[in-house]
């Protein structure tokens, strides 16, 4: 029973890192198209998909603190 909880726990877990990263693929997209509304608007997207990555366990707290600073930082940097 453990093994097929686990088998679940990681699939579910694989799409929500999975959807996490689409996420962070288009804001770094929008900042190399350099165009910073987009960005902005991009990030905004992002930042409660990230942070509900660290509710459900997928990433460290820490970790999504660092990603969203170091893209809001390069976000702002276009203007």
């Amino acid at each position: 029973k453990r093994a097929r909880q686990n088998a679940a726990r990681v699939a579910v877990n694989k799409m929500r890192r999975s959807r996490i990263r689409t996420y962070l693929r288009a804001v770094e997209e929008a900042i190399a198209s350099g165009d910073q509304t987009a960005a902005a608007a991009a990030l905004k997207a992002a930042q409660p998909e990230i942070m509900r990555g660290v509710t459900k366990g997928v990433m460290h707290k820490n970790t999504a603190a660092r990603k969203v600073s170091r893209l809001a930082s390069r976000v702002k940097a276009i203007g």
